[in-house]
């Protein structure tokens, strides 16, 4: 080869070696440049720098870094200088850079010495980490958050712990090694219910964010308050993958609250509700008394001669006194009933709920009244000493908004001082009528106990006679024979013993009262065979020793259980189902009867009398009285016995009084028949006479009793 051939070989590798120079330089991602080592002006830049530094390539070459401004820390380019004077290269020098148009990124940068045709360069690469410090500084930022004082803990989606912080130790209790693959709800204490975190799920999927407050447990057990905040972290395909929960303890912020409450609203010797309280309770429950027309009532108490003790023994000993009658006065009455301090010796109770009946309703605060009265008159024991109070109490009703705060507080203010006149130690209503009906009633309750058990109390019995005119049997009704009121309705006594709770040994001695009637009646060849039913009251049947009650008087008296019906009402059947099923048939299986009484005036349904063991059903005089006239009731009649066919059952009509009515339901397939049209309720001694009348087969005589005018009958 020639020297010709060997210079022009050596050109075409030159050229070639300075192309793929200029492609890899062109083509690099990251900014390259070349400096003149002496002066530091640009001698060339390849497009990636022109990209990251927003500058054309004119307005580079030939100035300096220092010109253009590029360094946004000329430090930082000190530093690289030292380095390049010192070990010939740079590698990962980390710097601030500022682009044209003022704003910053940063740069990691490395550099080194080239020699471009004899004259000393550096070229330096420099690539965008922007994005990566920006996530460093969120990282550093987010640990700094996360070991904050606030306890923090991470969830993955399914709630399982993945992560806490110290805070989250030092609050809870729970180490990280303890928490962490557990649920979170290992904190939870149980006072919130299902409800409370059905909606902060609810919020979660909604909005991805829950804040509120939550009560939790430590590892020791204690209960202690936290502000809690729930933020649900989003992949990229927006799904939750993380919760991340924040909270702080707020107890002691509380337990403050909770002071400064009760500070404004409880009487602190007592701790019963004081004046302010009470007048916002009670003006509540006259908003709620005005919404359901029930009425409500405000019983007034003082202490009689407080200042007296207070006067001798010191004020020390009368607030022992005071805290021991606000205990007395809380024992007396219902959890939900309002007993508040008004100050002084005076103290108020606030009865809500008394029913829509005004009697009724003062019957019930009268009965709350006498309780506190004699509650107060026991004898106290103060500082080892015993001492005789009493207290004197005024009563005022109320319903809605007919009278405002101050005009109940005052009547009830009255009525306590009229009680007070009354020589102390006693109650008084603010109304005098309602005093006097409440005198009245509490007398009326005094003779009905003296008379249970006596020969005041009397069964009368009033025939039931079937389609061919035989008497079947007799319904056994209450009387009560006052000494000096005469007769008294049963319509007046058996509510009262319904209240009072009476009616308990009331239909105790029914009952027994009709075993031995049985047992008597079968030793009489003219009434052995009748039937004999009893009305047995809701709140006799719920005791649960009802069963063994009659088992044990039947068994006693030698009674035919077979010629026994209970008559029970549709309150007492639908009140507990499961309850009177187990006793029905308990009962069914000594051979008792059962007549579904008032049938069709309450919630009358198929699906309890199906189920129920009953005899017969018996159709109530309100819908006997306008027979056959009245159209409705006609519907109602013939629907009862219709029903009564399909299910198997007889049915007896109460209160017929015509003769119209009586072939209005035989026509349309009654079986049985009771009411003044055959005969009144009749003492037992009339009674009989009139069943041997009517043999033989206790068919019903021609020369039976004319019907007369009806009176109260229960």
């Amino acid at each position: 080869m020639s020297f010709d051939s060997e210079d022009k070989y050596d050109a075409d590798l030159l050229r070639e070696s300075e192309e793929r120079y200029r492609k890899v330089f062109q083509t690099c991602l990251d900014a390259v440049a070349i400096n003149r080592l002496a002066d530091g002006m640009y001698i060339d830049v390849n497009q990636a720098f022109l990209d990251i530094t927003g500058f054309e390539r004119g307005e580079l070459i030939g100035r300096t870094s220092l010109e253009l401004g590029i360094w946004a820390d000329p430090a930082d380019r000190d530093r690289l200088v030292a380095n390049m004077a010192r070990d010939q290269f740079c590698r990962g020098l980390e710097a601030h850079f500022r682009k044209k148009d003022g704003a910053s990124f940063w740069g990691s940068m490395s550099a080194s010495m080239l020699t471009l045709q004899g004259t000393p360069c550096i070229l330096t690469i420099t690539r965008d980490i922007t994005d990566r410090k920006r996530l460093e500084e969120d990282q550093r930022i987010a640990a700094i958050a996360f070991d904050a004082q606030e306890g923090m803990f991470v969830t993955n989606a399914r709630g399982i712990i993945i992560r806490t912080n110290p805070a989250f130790t030092a609050i809870t209790g729970f180490g990280a090694a303890e928490a962490i693959g557990r649920r979170a709800l290992l904190i939870k204490s149980g006072r919130q219910n299902k409800a409370f975190f059905r909606q902060m799920r609810r919020a979660l999927r909604a909005t991805g964010y829950w804040q509120g407050e939550m009560w939790n447990r430590r590892k020791s057990g204690e209960i202690y308050v936290e502000w809690l905040t729930i933020s649900a972290v989003k992949a990229a395909d927006g799904t939750t993958s993380h919760y991340v929960g924040a909270f702080s303890e707020i107890t002691k912020h509380k337990e403050a609250e909770a002071e400064i409450h009760r500070l404004a609203h409880f009487d602190p010797l007592t701790n019963l509700p004081n004046r302010r309280l009470l007048h916002d309770r009670l003006e509540h429950a006259l908003t709620s008394s005005a919404r359901t027309r029930r009425f409500g009532a405000v019983l007034f108490l003082d202490l009689d001669n407080f200042k007296v003790l207070n006067d001798t023994r010191g004020h020390d000993v009368g607030d022992e006194l005071l805290v021991e009658t606000a205990r007395r006065i809380r024992l007396s009455v219902r959890d939900d009933d309002t007993v508040a301090r008004l100050g002084g010796d005076e103290f108020l109770v606030l009865l809500e709920n008394l029913g829509v009946d005004e009697a009724v309703a003062a019957v019930q605060a009268g009965a709350v009244g006498e309780k506190l009265r004699m509650a107060l008159a026991a004898p106290y024991l103060v500082s080892g000493r015993e001492f005789h109070s009493a207290a004197s109490l005024g009563v005022t009703l109320f319903r809605g908004h007919a009278e405002s705060v101050e005009t109940v507080l005052r009547r009830a203010d009255l009525a306590m001082y009229q009680a007070k006149g009354a020589g102390r130690n006693a109650l008084r209503f603010f109304d005098p009528a309602m005093q006097t009906a409440l005198d009245e009633r509490s007398a009326l309750e005094a003779d009905l106990r003296l008379a249970i058990g006596t020969a005041q109390l009397q069964l009368y019995f009033q025939p039931q006679i079937d389609n061919s005119g035989r008497i079947i049997g007799a319904e056994a009704l209450l009387r009560w024979l006052h000494p000096e009121r005469g007769l008294i309705p049963p319509s007046d006594f058996i509510p009262l013993a319904e209240e009072t709770g009476l009616i308990i040994p009331l239909g105790h001695w029914v009952l027994g009262a009709a075993a031995a009637r049985i047992v008597a009646w079968s030793e009489d060849p003219q009434m052995r065979g009748l039937g004999l039913a009893i009305n047995v009251s809701a709140r006799q049947f719920c005791q649960p020793e009802f069963v063994f009650e009659v088992g044990q008087v039947l068994a006693q008296a030698g009674a035919d259980p077979s010629r026994l019906k209970m008559e029970l009402t549709e309150s007492v059947v639908i009140n507990d189902m499961k309850d009177t099923l187990d006793k029905m048939r308990a009962l069914r299986s000594l051979g008792i009867g059962f007549s579904l009484d008032d049938f069709g005036t309450g919630n009358s349904s198929l699906s309890y009398l199906s189920r129920l063991p009953l005899d017969q059903l018996k159709i109530d005089r309100s819908f006997v009285l306008n027979l056959p006239g009245n159209r409705n009731d006609a519907i109602i009649a013939q629907t009862i016995i219709t029903m009564a066919a399909s299910l198997g059952l007889e049915v007896i009509a109460e209160g017929v009084e015509t003769d119209a009515q009586r072939s209005f339901l035989k026509h349309h397939g009654c079986n049985c028949y009771q009411g003044y049209l055959f005969s009144r309720p009749l003492p037992l001694p009339e009674f009989e006479q009139f069943v041997a009348a009517a043999l033989p087969g206790r068919r019903l005589p021609d020369n039976a009793p004319a019907p007369i005018a009806p009176v109260a009958a229960t």
